[in-house]
């Protein structure tokens, strides 16, 4: 039976989300090195049909409660036009992800709309509830810069929603993927970026929620931006409360995403911060390379990004043919080495030899402090720092993306 630490939490949120709503707990994590470091809970008032927006967002590392507000099912269905298809703006294993439109009172009186994310998960008993419950559990323990935020929730009758921050640019899938002509690479500068948000995420998890938070979903379509291409890590209905103590695992259901779970667990069912950290190695070899974790289209091994790129990895003179086509060559050479070292530290198979993730940080800190600045009469011709075109590429063996004609649907 799997062994699951965070039963009792769990249980709190299934009494809380019964026939009394109106007493739904909220925590808050402290800081570890708080000697009275132990999550705390107080109740929330049920809301009414409109949203406020006047109780600003806790500060990042939790020095306020953070709180989440109930919807009825009739304001959620309104707010998304009766979850119609052009509205929906996502799908995954859980449920649909559509845009909908709140209105907030002000403390003036006024009433103004805003953009929210709804999801609609998916009736699918007991383990869908328990994944709503954790989800609403660790969005309201966790408050961070580069995590989701959550507005509230419904749970009326068999109907489970949850409200979110509405990130404008889709997820990082649909920037990396699939690229419809009127869609712009990613340059170097701005996967560096969402690669160091998305560490920083995954660090609060580890090393400032108490207990530690192992995220176990990490992948493309889980990394949401906004305006600013600012990264949140969204979806956290797989995240397991981590280990304590002397224990150095929780053993679990192996869950997760193919392509992105770390072999260690894969083979044992025991998950670790290191899972998270692996498949944060996968991540970056996507922003490194443009390429998927499973590629169908492709041919032999190939279609496996991490089988594909370990000769690469394990060749420095061959670190730049990882390079993804659409960059044309336009980055940091030395910066790109030494993402690479790190992609290939977190891609190690034995767990105590990958990196914690705050160590990854620093690194990308490194890597950040040198962004790539074009020659203004080279800014639209970049040359490979290894002298490689794209047509030696594909001697290589890797061949150059192109874009497709077809739209990017957006994930979660």
């Amino acid at each position: 039976m799997e062994t699951d630490n965070s039963a009792v939490a769990i249980n709190k949120l299934r009494f809380c989300l019964g026939e009394h709503m109106g007493c739904f707990s909220c925590f808050r994590p402290q800081r570890k090195e708080n000697t009275s470091n132990r999550i705390e809970d107080s109740s929330v008032a049920r809301s009414n049909s409109s949203f406020d927006l006047r109780r600003k967002p806790p500060p990042p590392h939790g020095e306020t409660k953070n709180c989440a507000q109930s919807f009825s099912f009739h304001d959620l269905a309104v707010a998304t036009r009766n979850f119609k298809e052009a509205n929906l703006i996502g799908e995954g294993g859980f449920g649909k992800v559509y845009k909908g439109q709140l209105q907030s009172r002000q403390a003036n009186n006024d009433l103004i709309s805003f953009v929210v994310a709804v999801k609609h998960l998916n009736r699918e008993g007991i383990q869908g509830s328990k994944e709503f419950l954790v989800e609403i559990l660790m969005l309201i323990m966790l408050r961070h810069s580069n995590l989701v935020n959550l507005y509230g929730y419904c749970a009326e009758g068999d109907e489970r929603l949850l409200v979110y921050e509405y990130m404008p640019q889709g997820s990082l899938e649909d920037h990396l993927f699939d690229l419809s002509p009127d869609k712009k690479p990613l340059d170097w500068n701005t996967r560096i970026k969402i690669a160091l948000g998305t560490a920083r995420g995954l660090t609060y998890l580890h090393d400032v929620a108490n207990p530690p938070v192992i995220y176990r979903d990490m992948k493309a379509a889980n990394i949401l931006l906004d305006d600013n291409f600012n990264p949140k890590l969204s979806d956290f209905g797989l995240a397991k409360l981590g280990p304590v103590g002397d224990r150095t695992h929780v053993s679990t259901r192996v869950m997760g995403t193919f392509g992105y779970c770390a072999p260690d667990y894969a083979r044992s069912g025991k998950l670790t911060l290191k899972s998270d950290v692996y498949s944060f190695g996968v991540l970056l070899l996507e922003l490194i390379t443009g390429r998927r974790t499973f590629d169908s289209s492709r041919i032999g091994q190939e279609q496996y990004l991490t089988k594909w790129a370990r000769p690469f990895l394990n060749d420095r003179r061959k670190f730049f043919l990882l390079a993804d086509p659409l960059l044309e060559g336009c980055f940091p050479p030395r910066a790109f080495h030494q993402v690479v070292v790190v992609t290939s530290m977190c891609l190690q198979d034995q767990p105590h030899v990958r990196p914690i993730i705050a160590d990854v940080v620093v690194a990308l800190s490194h890597v950040a402090s040198q962004p790539y600045i074009p020659v203004p009469d080279q800014s639209k011709i970049c040359s490979s720092p290894s002298s490689s075109s794209s047509p030696s590429l594909k001697a290589s063996g890797t061949p150059s993306r192109a874009r497709k004609g077809r739209k990017s649907s957006l994930k979660e």
